[in-house]
């Protein structure tokens, strides 16, 4: 009996969600009769009963493409079970279309609010299986998700770059990477571009301790120092705020950012030229690096090994490189974020980095 899978992708796009997609179908192909339907622009194209059948054809080329070729939005979880003014029932919807395409099972690609959301359609009765995709390798259970590594390469060129024009001007220079919450991309672009100090979310940095290092620094006879920071990082003050002071206070903070804030800092107490780079979503795009190729690829055919067992409920994991299923109910509304005894930080403090605490 032939089987019908949808697919969709949620969330912020990354590379290697297209090499995703192709694991998932050529697996399932080769494993299985089955028809794919392609679910266009995340959950909201299920809420609208927008997709595509798929044909074999269609999963050609895709390893090394970047974005998706599914399209993809955000669907807050906390507005999923919300009636707004368009008066739609988004559950409701997304149950009834997932019977209306005949679908055996749904694949979900995406990160903490798509696990959140899958974890919802879970609880309703529908046969789900999720992957983990994020730059910011913030899911709980597994080791990374693919699209970070592709961001951590992208993040270290814009640091080894600006190691150049930082030197030949004597100029501080702070790059603003993504990591809202979490500061994965940072720490890792931070060790691998070596940046003086890296500045995440998990550790709230003091400004005189900055201060204390880039003065070392300039001291020592080095004209230009190179600061990683996470668009997320917090003060030691603000680490003490509540979630919705914190975000009051930013929403009123008159600058674009808290590397402009810093820089400011930087320049009104010490004197020294500061400049602000921030890469952006150059993070999110292009073509996937080999490391998420083949990641993304494992994960997808491991999904398909999953449709063939009927395992559904759980997202795939990868645990000291080893494939896991991992229950939806586990994961969902878990942040995976940077331990402060990670041995990339205790490396970093052993070869002269600062982290501002």
């Amino acid at each position: 009996m032939k089987r019908r899978i949808g697919i969709l992708t949620s969330g912020g796009d990354c590379p290697g969600l297209n090499a995703a997609i192709r694991g998932v179908a050529r697996a399932s192909y080769g494993m299985f009769d089955c028809e794919i339907v392609g679910i266009k622009d995340g959950f909201k194209g299920l809420i609208h009963y927008d997709y595509q059948v798929m044909m074999p054809i269609e999963f050609s080329g895709l390893l090394v493409r970047g974005g998706t070729i599914l399209g993809t939005s955000r669907t807050p979880f906390k507005k999923m079970r919300k009636i707004e003014k368009d008066n739609i029932d988004k559950v409701k919807c997304m149950v009834d279309n997932y019977e209306k395409l005949n679908l055996d099972c749904l694949i979900t690609l995406g990160g903490n609010g798509t696990h959140k959301n899958a974890n919802l359609l879970r609880e309703e009765g529908l046969n789900i299986i999720a992957l983990p995709k994020t730059i910011d390798n913030d899911i709980w259970g597994t080791d990374v998700t693919f699209g970070f590594h592709s961001a951590v390469d992208i993040a270290t060129e814009v640091i080894d770059r600006i190691h150049t024009t930082a030197d030949s001007h004597d100029r501080v220079m702070l790059v603003e990477l993504m990591g809202h919450k979490a500061g994965w991309i940072a720490l890792n672009a931070g060790i691998a571009g070596g940046a003086d100090i890296i500045l995440i979310p998990e550790i709230p940095y003091s400004l005189d301790k900055i201060l204390g290092s880039l003065e070392k620094r300039h001291s020592s006879g080095k004209d230009f120092s190179i600061l990683a920071v996470s668009e997320g990082a917090i003060t030691t003050k603000e680490s003490l705020l509540k979630k919705k002071e914190l975000k009051k206070q930013r929403e009123k903070m008159k600058y674009p950012s808290v590397s402009y804030r810093l820089a400011e800092e930087i320049n009104k107490k010490l004197g020294l030229e500061t400049r602000v780079t921030i890469p952006g979503h150059q993070q999110r795009g292009g073509s996937p690096s080999p490391y998420d190729r083949v990641l993304a690829t494992k994960l997808g055919a491991y999904a398909a090994e999953m449709i063939a067992n009927r395992d559904y409920g759980k997202t795939v994991s990868i645990v000291n490189n080893k494939l896991w299923a991992t229950p939806l109910e586990e994961v969902a509304g878990k942040l995976k974020l940077v331990d402060k005894n990670n041995i990339l930080i205790s490396t970093g403090k052993l070869v002269g980095t600062s982290f501002g605490d």
